[in-house]
């Protein structure tokens, strides 16, 4: 008994560590260039740039299959950081810039259908189904994805108001580099 317990747990050592050294050996790196384009993304995931989401939208980008002006939630500032990044002409947006958003369940509407639940790309809306459903608003990201399948229109996005939390500056601040 104790014979086969001590082959069993040596058998786990040497898998282990095997399996930790082809996790180091055989490590596959991301590339630089998209997880920089998409850390400028605004990560709603929402799909109006045409994409599923920022990453494959930072990764056509970076492999020239897809314009710096697709991103709508991003905005103008979103283009003139990628032009910035990627040394290309800043355009106009493809679509309208929309203020920040984010959904509003009317709950006294709500039929707990689940629809919402399903189309939400950042799992921002709570409820289980015949009951009612609420968003949390710090994980809403304003995509609208939410509204189009409710079938009793209970959703709306509302603006959302400019805070101490929230607020930016209209124009870009310039950072002073001190001489070393």
């Amino acid at each position: 008994m104790i014979t086969a317990l001590a082959i069993m747990a040596l058998g786990a050592i040497v898998l282990g560590a095997a399996l930790g050294y082809a996790s180091i050996r055989f490590k596959v790196e991301g590339d630089p260039l998209v997880e920089k384009i998409e850390a400028i993304l605004p990560q709603t995931q929402c799909g109006q740039c045409g994409y599923p989401g920022c990453k494959p939208y930072a990764a056509a980008i970076s492999a020239g299959e897809a314009d710096i002006n697709l991103c709508p939630p991003g905005g103008m500032d979103g283009v003139r950081k990628l032009a910035d990044l990627l040394g290309r002409e800043v355009k106009p947006l493809v679509a309208e810039e929309k203020p920040k958003q984010i959904a509003i369940i009317d709950e006294q509407t709500c039929i707990g259908c689940t629809l919402c639940i399903q189309a939400c790309p950042v799992d921002a809306i709570v409820g289980a189904a015949k009951q009612m459903h609420t968003i949390i608003e710090p994980l809403c990201t304003g995509c609208e994805l939410c509204v189009k399948p409710c079938p009793v229109e209970c959703i709306s996005m509302q603006p959302i108001a400019e805070n101490i939390d929230n607020w930016k500056w209209k124009y870009p601040v310039f950072e002073i580099k001190r001489a070393a």
